[in-house]
């Protein structure tokens, strides 16, 4: 049954439902004995049921095919909880603001985690009036470049992209920013406090 989807997490997304398996089984035009035999390892859903599967049991594809169902549990919007995800392929930078699945260009994204700044990537942090104007010496080629920088408030954040042959810089409101994020293609993501 772990071929691609496993009978345990079938069994439990059925039951945290309150379904019965001949319930699940009227939702997909199956028997409930075909339920039963997926459940237990002893069949398999036919890939045409895979998507009315996951509809039936309130999950997303990715969620049904990891065995694993994500729940945010960031009720109490923690902006440290937030969390970044980016594409390797296409460069879309996704912010979720808890526990997520995330895809893109067929892929599914890891979230990113945050280190400290070093010596390479450090930012320069100037206030001028109600903004901070944020610039970091570094590349900013083809190959070797910084993508977006972020500032992060405790009600939310601001993103901005950059490009390759562009300078490393952007502005961002002080109010309220206490973190400053921002992604080197080669060497992941960094945060400095503010």
């Amino acid at each position: 049954m772990n071929q691609y989807v496993t009978g345990a997490m079938i069994k439990r997304l059925r039951e945290n439902r309150g379904m019965t398996q001949q319930q699940l089984a009227g939702k997909l035009a199956v028997s409930d004995k075909a339920i039963s035999r997926w459940e237990t390892g002893r069949g398999y859903p036919d890939i045409s049921l895979i998507e009315p599967l996951a509809g039936a049991l309130g999950v997303s594809l990715i969620e049904l095919f990891s065995g694993e169902d994500v729940t945010n549990r960031n009720r109490a919007f923690n902006m440290l909880r937030m969390k970044l995800y980016m594409c390797p392929i296409c460069g879309n930078v996704v912010q979720a603001i808890g526990e997520a699945v995330v895809s893109c260009c067929g892929i599914v994204l890891p979230p990113l985690e945050a280190e400290p700044e070093d010596d390479a990537h450090r930012l320069n942090i100037e206030r001028v009036e109600d903004e901070y104007y944020v610039t970091v010496a570094h590349e900013m080629s083809k190959a070797h470049y910084i993508s977006f920088m972020m500032a992060m408030r405790d009600n939310g954040c601001e993103i901005v992209k950059l490009y390759p042959e562009g300078s490393a810089e952007a502005r961002f409101r002080v109010s309220r920013t206490k973190w400053l994020y921002y992604y080197c293609n080669r060497h992941g993501l960094f945060r400095v406090p503010v």
